[in-house]
């Protein structure tokens, strides 16, 4: 209609080409195809699927689905050595592409979480936040039955940060799981030494700190498969849903909304594996049947009782001073027969 109207009103091919948007060949193809004369569609025009081209591995298809079928595992390079012989003149990369997308491929299996009673298990983990003003690390305790989630963010990770974090996990649960996991523990520094997994998990003073609040270690090794993700999909989760579009001040700020974030909405929503809220299953299952909290805080020795007793010093001596004979120099000068 475009083009009748321009034509109607004389002008060139070119300023009709320009006006239109397309090339003055297109226009003349227009003109001489009948264009002009032809009818509007009444609907708008549809385009179906192209017609598959005929190619070189129509005809052996059939031949690489039934191997196939019968041996899954049969390789690419084997079937196109099996098809060249049936009188395939084809290239490899073609017949490759083709067994890609017909291969069997066996379901995933899928992943069983290994699930514990309330109240005897925590995972425990340290992840690592960049902020303008510093490296922040979040120790994450998560309950194995309810899925209750508690981090808390602090400058180290140091044996003194690891229990302190715990003994307030504690106190937010408001008992101790039977146990504590710990999932591929980062490096904790103690007594300027970094520690990572189980010799962590050996180290003495931890291990009273466990004997005073009744838990037991683990380490996820053997089993740590079964396991898998109540702790690391939490990190992820708040990276992901907390820390990420958020700004923060100070320490005391990214702790605060941590805290109001977890009350609010991280232990409220719905969990996709357990189908609950982590709070609502931790309340009704889980609280009654944590261990009750100890009498007071974990009080680690005092570092002199573990420094060797040090030995009394010798009682200082005087210097000595040898005697000099002393004479008068007319003394030297009757020794030496000089004169003065």
């Amino acid at each position: 209609m475009l083009l009748r109207h321009y034509l109607e009103q004389r002008l060139s091919k070119a300023a009709i080409a320009r006006l239109i948007g397309v090339s003055r060949r297109t226009v003349y193809h227009w003109i001489a195809s009948g264009e002009l004369d032809r009818e509007l569609d009444d609907v708008a025009v549809r385009y179906g699927p192209r017609p598959p081209k005929a190619c070189k591995l129509d005809g052996y298809k059939a031949l690489i689905v039934e191997r196939l079928s019968a041996y899954p595992r049969l390789s690419a390079t084997r079937l196109f050595e099996e098809a060249r012989k049936a009188g395939y003149v084809g290239g490899y990369s073609q017949l490759k592409a083709y067994v890609r997308s017909v291969r069997p491929r066996a379901a995933p299996e899928p992943v069983r979480r290994f699930e514990t009673p309330p109240g005897l298990q925590a995972q425990v983990d340290f992840a690592e936040f960049r902020l303008p003003w510093g490296v922040r690390y979040a120790l994450v305790v998560v309950l194995g039955y309810s899925r209750l989630l508690w981090f808390k963010f602090y400058p180290r990770q140091t044996m003194a940060v690891l229990m302190a974090g715990l003994e307030e996990a504690f106190a937010a649960f408001g008992g101790v799981p039977k146990e504590l996991l710990f999932d591929q523990l980062k490096a904790v520094v103690v007594d300027d030494e970094r520690m990572t997994g189980g010799k962590l998990l050996e180290n003495a003073q931890f291990q009273r700190f466990a004997a005073h609040w009744g838990f037991r270690i683990r380490a996820c090794r053997p089993y740590r498969a079964k396991t898998k993700g109540k702790v690391e999909r939490p990190i992820g989760y708040v990276r992901q849903a907390f820390f990420y579009g958020r700004e923060f001040v100070s320490d005391d700020d990214l702790n605060g909304q941590s805290l109001e974030w977890q009350t609010q909405t991280a232990n409220r929503r719905q969990h996709r594996t357990v189908g609950e809220s982590p709070q609502l299953r931790f309340k009704r299952d889980e609280r009654a049947q944590l261990q009750p909290m100890a009498a007071h805080p974990y009080r680690s020795p005092r570092a002199v009782d573990s420094l060797p007793v040090p030995l009394p010093r010798p009682a200082r001596q005087a210097a000595y001073k040898p005697k000099v004979e002393q004479r008068p120099l007319a003394e030297y000068a009757r020794m030496t027969g000089v004169q003065r």
